[in-house]
């Protein structure tokens, strides 16, 4: 069934494999059926949303306008499908491939807090033990030493 629009999906701009994901469907996705909240965000607040924070990180989550949740391999097929991304959405929808598809969604989630090796789209520095620091990188003559000739 589809969920009601529009659908709320909550993202991780610090995790440098989901902030590619979400610049492309930041691309091609229309506000009024899909919008895209950053949990990574300075004043994201979960008030309100029968979530908290860890929760959120674990598993991606989206909620519909009704306020059902979907989460998981669900969120990823209704977000990739709102943005028209159904072509590569379809195969996430296949009920004999959903076993896997879960077990392969769940060995993702425990290694996604692991992944802050790699580099971020922003070219943002990197997270610590502790946290994410996603400033966008500096002007490109920043750092260098000017030349007084």
């Amino acid at each position: 069934m589809t969920p009601d629009l529009p659908l709320t999906l909550y993202v991780d701009r610090a995790c440098p494999l989901c902030a590619r994901e979400v610049r492309w469907l930041e691309r091609s996705a229309d506000p009024a059926r899909l919008q895209l909240v950053d949990i990574s965000a300075v004043d994201f607040s979960t008030e309100g949303l029968g979530r908290d924070l860890p929760q959120l990180r674990r598993r991606l989550h989206a909620r519909s306008a009704s306020g059902a949740w979907l989460t998981g391999v669900d969120a990823t097929y209704w977000s990739w499908r709102l943005a028209g991304h159904g072509r590569w959405a379809a195969p996430l929808g296949w009920r004999p491939l959903r076993p896997l598809l879960l077990l392969g969604y769940q060995l993702f989630a425990v290694l996604r807090p692991h992944l802050e090796w790699l580099p971020h789209p922003d070219g943002a520095r990197r997270c610590t033990a502790t946290q994410c620091d996603v400033t966008q990188n500096p002007s490109p003559s920043a750092g260098k030493p000017e030349n007084h000739r």
